[in-house]
């Protein structure tokens, strides 16, 4: 009789269904710069990350170039679910991320990696209300912003008058040495530039490889000013959603990508100079430290304004800037 049970158990055990595997988890990462541009690299190197500390449990689909959204509707398009996660220039929306972009203020930030490291922990500190709809998994920010333009500019008079795309608090700038702003998504530069409605670019270098405006841009001043912020965020209800494993691993990856990108901007930044010089004999010019001074002499009202606007909206601004400083020292 107990022989019997025996078989019979035994029987229905290999009868049972097999529990089916674990479903695997795939996000779509959805970014408005083309491929090969260092946000677009970094979204490749975070989905390999990824997929890889999560042991596959995890799948990115990564969209580059605006095909799922476009810059200025990055945000909003991942709080309604049009795509997971998404790569946004803050900067574009200067009203609506007014904390992250202090660090676009010209506080001189020397770098790429600086610059991402204090942003992170800038927002780490603050927590700036304007990302309570969804989860932030990492930010960063372009190395320090030039003036790459189709003729030369060997001192502030040459900039007065000059059409040159910027966004944020870097077209204030723009506007302060007296140039007249084009306010156009990085992504729709090299047309306005192929075109003629932009005489020049106030940005990162990494673009006159990135996006190849050393064809269109033979002239390089290194001004050398301000940086601008990035962040990648993710929908809150997908965040929710995924196992408590996955979720560590991400929170573990926000301040080494943060410096990864960094550090990967600032190599790249060398090489597109590079690159620039010896395919396109494109002509860098630096400035004397008297030259220089007058650049950013024209400078100083755009923090003062931004700390009234700041106090004025509730912001603990002057803390703010101060932390700011403290964090380009101590990341320096």
């Amino acid at each position: 009789m107990r022989q019997k049970t025996i078989m019979l158990s035994l029987l229905l055990f290999i009868l049972m269904p097999l529990s089916a595997p674990a479903e695997k988890i795939t996000l779509s990462y959805a970014n408005f710069m083309p491929p090969d541009t260092f946000p677009t690299v970094q979204m490749e190197q975070w989905k390999k990350e990824v997929e890889k500390r999560t042991g596959g449990k995890i799948a990115v689909n990564t969209v580059p170039g605006g095909k799922l959204l476009g810059a200025k509707e990055m945000m909003d398009g991942v709080i309604s679910g049009k795509a997971d996660i998404g790569c946004l220039c803050m900067a574009y929306q200067p009203n609506r991320f007014v904390l992250t972009n202090a660090t676009g203020l010209p506080l001189g930030i020397p770098s790429s990696r600086v610059g991402s490291m204090v942003l992170w922990n800038l927002y780490k500190k603050y927590n700036p209300d304007a990302f309570a709809g969804v989860k932030v998994l990492t930010m960063f920010t372009t190395s320090p912003a030039n003036i790459m333009s189709k003729r030369p500019v060997k001192n502030i008079e040459d900039v007065k008058g000059m059409t040159l795309r910027a966004s944020g608090g870097a077209g204030q700038i723009v506007k302060a040495w007296g140039a007249n702003l084009v306010d156009l998504p990085m992504s729709e530069t090299p047309g306005a530039l192929k075109r003629g409605i932009a005489e020049g670019v106030f940005s990162s270098l990494d673009v006159m490889k990135g996006l190849n405006f050393a064809q269109y841009c033979p002239y390089v001043a290194m001004t050398e000013t301000v940086i601008y912020p990035f962040a990648v965020v993710m929908n809150l209800a997908r965040w929710n959603s995924l196992p408590g494993d996955v979720k560590k691993v991400l929170e573990n990856m926000g301040a080494e990508h943060a410096e990864w990108t960094g550090n990967y901007m600032d190599d790249y930044v060398r090489e597109a100079i590079r690159w620039s010089e010896e395919n396109h004999q494109v002509e860098v010019m630096e400035f004397e430290k008297s030259y220089k001074a007058k650049f950013n002499f024209l400078l100083w009202p755009i923090t003062s304004k931004w700390i009234k606007d700041a106090d004025a909206k509730g912001l603990p601004a002057k803390p703010i800037v101060k932390d700011i400083r403290t964090f380009i020292r101590k990341y320096r």
